[in-house]
């Protein structure tokens, strides 16, 4: 089972730490067909307390348990104190290089055989509604 260590804000929802901003378009749909497809899931975030607390209670309300948060594996333990970096083998972060490439973006390149019709029309309408860089600019 490939492990996938996912990013919360600015990845899953919309970058607005502490608060907990807007999912991100298609995230949670995303993510419970990965989880359907056997990955296994995990929080990786620098959150944590009350804010991390929030995190993991919204993704659960939308239909996401982890299997572990801020961890290689459930009830790991481990000196908070110390930076590592976590064991997983694909990591979604809107820290990369060129950004966040969204989630039909992290769908298409995981599963290119696997082609969701319904969700690129989605992203189509969505991306149509909102206004490009050349409309703020005025021209």
């Amino acid at each position: 089972m490939l492990k996938v260590a996912v990013d919360f804000d600015g990845t899953i929802v919309e970058n607005q730490f502490p608060a907990i901003g807007k999912p991100m378009l298609f995230a949670f749909e995303t993510l419970k067909a990965m989880q359907d497809k056997g990955m296994l899931l995990i929080l990786w975030t620098v959150r944590k307390g009350k804010e991390l607390d929030e995190a993991i209670e919204f993704c659960r309300s939308n239909g996401i348990e982890f299997y572990a948060v801020n961890a290689n594996y459930p009830g790991e333990t481990y000196d908070a104190d110390v930076s590592r970096k976590i064991e997983a083998d694909i990591f979604i972060d809107d820290r990369n290089i060129g950004g966040f490439a969204g989630w039909s973006g992290v769908w298409q390149e995981l599963f290119p055989e696997d082609r969701n019709i319904d969700m690129e029309k989605e992203a189509i309408k969505s991306l149509r509604k909102k206004p490009t860089w050349r409309k703020w600019l005025g021209l």
